[in-house]
């Protein structure tokens, strides 16, 4: 269905992981590790050497979705997940069933990405020989539920503002593969912890655009293997903390609460409209959360009528938007004559 979105926020796709997917099938089993990541051997991953298209393909989506800082950043090591170990082939088989269970829960499609996540050297070597075992919210970012944070594949920014830098200057993601199934959409701020019902499995903020998918904890070693480590080294130490994600604006339209709360009149009876103008009261001096009064809207509104009015906003903004480009070029509605 479409979701109510009662902030603007930013949208950008420019890179997907078609390119990472086809290089998990090119895998040379004859890579080795060297001695400068040694503490990664340990952990059965295998290096990917330089030159090889699994490599390549991986580094080219990593620089790209660093936009303008990839030309500075010196991608110096990829490491593969083995899965050598008897826990490790728990791990990947655990995936494959949640899988295949998902995609029959979504008529066939378990909706799996490319995602990246970064953090300090010492917590990816733990995520990686014993899975994720904390939430946190990515650097300079707020709060959308309580869950694990990861970063589409064309945002890899996203994910290189949690890199910690180690004691040889270097910096460590991961690239997971990701089960997500049916997403809904988590208002910054919200603080919720599971999907709102059975029809979901994962969070994201934005559905056509996302910048943040969000796995809940209780699916955070089911629904998310790590394939990849890479380590690279940004421009400088501090100056790579305050790199900020590019802002696009918005292709669509977004709603907000009081247009969507004024339409909603002209349709629902004065007791429902009392109770949400109380909810909408409640959420405005910080009585309750957003994701709560979304959901209460739900409840009162429906779904059917929520999804009824966005679609009839959304279109009557196209439209006007459509009126007023044609009005400014005169010339391009008379065949530029």
């Amino acid at each position: 269905m479409d979701h109510i979105v009662i902030e603007e926020q930013e949208v950008s796709m420019t890179v997907d992981d078609h390119e990472i997917l086809a290089s998990d099938s090119e895998i040379d089993s004859s890579c080795s590790s060297s001695e400068q990541f040694g503490f990664l051997a340990q952990k059965g991953t295998i290096k990917v050497e330089e030159g090889n298209s699994e490599h390549e393909i991986i580094k080219k989506s990593f620089l790209m979705g660093l936009g303008s800082f990839g030309k500075d950043t010196n991608v110096v090591a990829i490491h593969r997940n083995s899965y050598s170990s008897l826990t490790g082939r728990a791990r990947l088989e655990t995936f494959r069933i949640f899988s295949d269970a998902v995609a029959r829960k979504c008529g066939g499609n378990a909706n799996i990405k490319h995602a990246w996540y970064g953090a300090s050297r010492d917590e990816i070597c733990e995520i990686v020989s014993h899975g994720f075992s904390r939430r946190r919210p990515p650097a300079n970012s707020e709060l959308y539920g309580l869950g694990v944070y990861l970063s589409p594949a064309n945002f890899s920014i996203d994910g290189a503002l949690s890199a910690v830098v180690d004691e040889n200057g270097l910096r460590h993601m991961l690239l997971c593969r990701v089960i997500l199934g049916n997403m809904e959409v988590v208002c910054a701020g919200s603080e919720q912890f599971q999907p709102s019902s059975t029809e979901f499995d994962s969070g994201v903020d934005n559905l056509s655009a996302p910048r943040r998918y969000i796995i809940w904890s209780a699916y955070m070693n089911s629904h998310i293997f790590p394939n990849y480590i890479i380590s690279f080294r940004a421009p400088c130490s501090t100056g790579f903390q305050r790199i900020q994600a590019p802002r696009v604006k918005p292709s669509s339209p977004y709603m907000k609460l009081p247009t969507l709360i004024s339409i909603l009149s002209g349709f629902l009876p004065s007791s429902k409209m009392v109770l949400i103008a109380k909810y909408h009261s409640d959420f405005r001096e910080n009585k309750i959360t957003r994701f709560q009064l979304i959901q209460k809207l739900r409840q009162l509104a429906g779904d059917e009528l929520l999804v009824s009015v966005i679609k009839s906003y959304r279109n009557k903004k196209h439209e006007a938007r459509n009126r007023s480009s044609a009005a400014a070029n005169p010339n391009t509605t008379r065949g530029g004559m």
